[in-house]
């Protein structure tokens, strides 16, 4: 008797262990780690699983490259945003996703490609130059940052003076700019801190 009571419950205890592997190795199943590396004007998504059986489909990796594509070339969008659409797309594929971002200028710094126009940043930086930026809110005085200007959209200017919540951009270019609606004296201008995209890293 005793050693039946033993056996049953011996065998309880082996279906509860088989019972927690499983539901550990379904957990594992589903979870994913994606590192999406960028340099900002490519991107490359890598997914690795905690279970080597576990293959993630071409067909996730494709469309969250596709995303961040779109996503890094955004001035509005930031490493997190980035990140909420990867776990989105996983989510759709019943992923649950840890989303690493890896780029020329470390982790979780996210580049934006821009092409300046007109020549208010000349000699540094000429009418429809190529230069990468790092989408940050951290600059100091000297830095040339991109900026969303209320009237111009996206400028390109040199940070000159910070105040409070204000920072004032100048241009490189000090000649007198003609355009077509009159004469303006290369566009400085305050802004709020928050419209800086962020810092030219690459020119």
């Amino acid at each position: 008797m005793r050693s039946k009571t033993i056996f049953i419950i011996a065998f309880i205890v082996i279906i509860a262990l088989a019972a927690s592997v499983a539901f550990i190795a379904t957990e594992q199943s589903n979870h994913v780690e994606i590192i999406l590396n960028t340099n900002g004007t490519d991107v490359k998504v890598q997914a690795s699983s905690i279970l080597l059986f576990n293959r993630v489909p071409d067909t996730m990796l494709m469309e969250m490259k596709d995303k961040a594509l779109i996503d890094v070339e955004s001035d509005t969008s930031t490493v997190d945003s980035v990140k909420d659409d990867m776990k989105s797309i996983a989510e759709s594929y019943n992923y649950n996703a840890t989303i690493k971002i890896d780029s020329q200028f470390g982790t979780d710094q996210l580049p934006m490609p821009a092409t300046v126009s007109g020549t208010s940043m000349v000699p540094t930086l000429k009418d429809g130059q190529n230069i990468i930026l790092v989408k940050t809110k951290s600059f100091k005085v000297g830095d040339i940052v991109v900026a969303r200007h209320p009237s111009y959209g996206l400028i390109v200017k040199r940070v000159s003076q910070i105040n409070g919540g204000q920072v004032y951009l100048m241009s490189d270019n000090r000649e007198t700019i003609v355009t077509s609606n009159g004469v303006l004296k290369g566009l400085d201008t305050w802004l709020p801190i928050d419209n800086v995209v962020g810092v030219v890293k690459q020119y």
